[in-house]
């Protein structure tokens, strides 16, 4: 990928990241807060170019990341490095802590069996939203057209309500909501190939 298509996505994730409350509570508060954003954004595109994970709209306006994983992905020594940059130049060391409960939690809820899809980041610029947006459907068809091509389940998390009745509206399946610790409800979502909704291949 060209430097300068990278820089563009990595902008365009910076811009999507202030709006989502996962990352707002991820992000340290005080200092250069967007700077720590940016390098949020950044380790996010780079993981993904590096395991091949980036879907980014024709247009460049839809930005998502989507692995392909399974829980033995988990594995604390081979990210370390990076988590601790993370901590340093994100999140704190108070922030992680809590992070760390929240994400066991959170994962408790995918598959501990085999591999899976997991929808890690989905953004759309704000002047292209919309589930019947051009940009929303054609990378809710490339979400799809993946399950079925792998014949994987999709999983995602939402802590945005509106989000959470458009994965609905699309085709996803709502399995279980939670009280977050932020006094949010987070919705967890799954589309199952086998059992299709709302898609034509």
């Amino acid at each position: 990928m060209e430097t300068i298509e990278r820089k563009d996505i990595i902008d365009k994730v910076t811009i999507l990241l202030k709006e989502i409350p996962s990352s707002m509570d991820v992000v340290k508060k005080g200092g250069n807060r967007d700077a720590r954003f940016k390098y949020l954004a950044t380790h996010m595109v780079d993981k993904a170019i590096a395991k091949d994970a980036l879907i980014v709209s024709e247009n460049g306006q839809g930005i998502a990341i989507l692995f392909k994983t399974s829980k033995k992905d988990d594995n604390l020594w081979k990210d370390l490095w990076t988590e601790l940059k993370l901590v340093f130049n994100v999140t704190g060391v108070k922030n992680a802590l809590n992070i760390l409960k929240t994400q066991k939690y959170i994962k408790n809820q995918r598959p501990q069996e085999g591999e899976y899809l997991y929808c890690w980041f989905w953004g759309i610029l704000k002047e292209y939203r919309g589930a019947d947006t051009q940009v929303g459907k054609e990378m809710k068809d490339v979400f799809f057209r993946t399950a079925h091509d792998t014949g994987l389940p999709l999983y995602a998390e939402t802590r945005g309500r509106t989000n959470a009745v458009v994965y609905q509206r699309v085709g996803f399946e709502l399995f279980h909501e939670w009280d977050h610790p932020s006094g949010d409800t987070m919705y967890f979502l799954k589309y199952d190939p086998k059992n299709p909704r709302n898609y034509r291949p």
